[in-house]
């Protein structure tokens, strides 16, 4: 079930300005793990959640240990702030090798821990050609899901997170906000989810959080992030049987566009724009039966698999 909720105003409570980017957390793949861990306890998707976390945990070692990456330099920051464009574009930005050797390492790692329909798809890729590697890469970055090897691309997301998110640690501080709100200002990619949070001395802000590097950005509230349409979004929510509404993850639907993306609410609880996003999917088959198509993906899912 489902409760409508029209549009609020939600007071700002200072004048200070509120940053524009938030930058990636060195620990986000961790938090994440932790998210998942917790949500797959007592989740009818207990296992596939908790091998999510196994995933995100994989990442967190991979980005601690990451090696530098060749950058824009600061001529080519400047170039793409002036230009409205992001700074390493998902689509067109010439990623390293050094994501395949993570995706490689990852796979190891996570062999031992994976339920059994996930083995094998592990084992394919640490013998699959590099070539054909960098075309899974690309179905990625394109959301293609539309080949045969569609269940390998959550791995191959994770490994490509794990680099995005290097150069967007990188890039702290250097990057600007783009002309088009709904898209990453460092990698031009689409949001997974937006987050409620405060920041600084301001409560209540909305950020968008990028699907790929996990930069955020901000937003204002009561706004669709494809269509910049105000006055035809209102919120969807989960109940259970006992009409408990949960309140943490709602769905902010658009009838101009009819488009939706999860919003999802920081105080109540240690939330995670990923791992909350996934523990919901009974929001996204609501959303689907009422007509509405998903704003932006989440890379560690493969659309129609679950």
């Amino acid at each position: 079930m489902s409760a409508f909720i029209t549009p609020e105003t939600i007071p700002i409570r200072s004048s200070s300005e509120p940053p524009a980017i938030l930058a990636p957390d060195a620990r986000v793949f961790l938090g994440r793990a932790e998210r998942f861990e917790q949500l797959a306890s007592g989740n009818s998707l207990g296992e596939w959640l908790g091998f999510l976390g196994a995933i995100t945990r994989a990442q967190h070692r991979a980005l601690v240990s990451y090696p530098a990456l060749t950058l824009p330099d600061s001529d080519a920051v400047a170039l793409a702030s002036r230009h409205q464009m992001p700074v390493v574009p998902a689509q067109s930005w010439q990623r390293e090798p050094v994501w395949r050797t993570t995706l490689f390492q990852m796979c190891m790692e996570l062999f031992p821990l994976a339920p059994s329909a996930a083995a094998p798809q592990l084992q394919i890729l640490q013998t699959m050609p590099e070539a054909e590697l960098e075309t899974l890469a690309q179905c990625v970055l394109d959301t293609d899901y539309s080949g045969t090897n569609n269940a390998l691309l959550p791995y191959v997301a994770a490994a490509l997170q794990v680099h995005w998110t290097a150069a967007a640690l990188h890039l702290a501080g250097s990057l600007q906000a783009l002309d088009t709100p709904g898209i990453c200002p460092c990698c031009g990619f689409a949001p997974v989810s937006s987050v409620v949070k405060s920041a600084g001395e301001v409560t209540n802000l909305r950020y968008l959080h990028c699907a790929l590097c996990n930069t955020e950005w901000n937003m204002v509230r009561v706004k669709c992030a494809v269509c910049d349409a105000t006055a035809s979004v209102s919120y969807q929510m989960l109940e259970d049987a006992d009409a408990q509404r949960h309140e943490a993850v709602r769905a902010e639907t658009c009838d101009s566009c009819h488009s939706y993306l999860k919003i999802i609410y920081q105080e109540k609880g240690g939330v995670d724009p990923v791992a909350d996003d996934l523990a919901t999917l009974a929001l996204d088959i609501l959303m689907d039966e009422e007509g509405y198509a998903r704003a932006g993906p989440n890379l560690l899912l493969v659309p129609g698999a679950m």
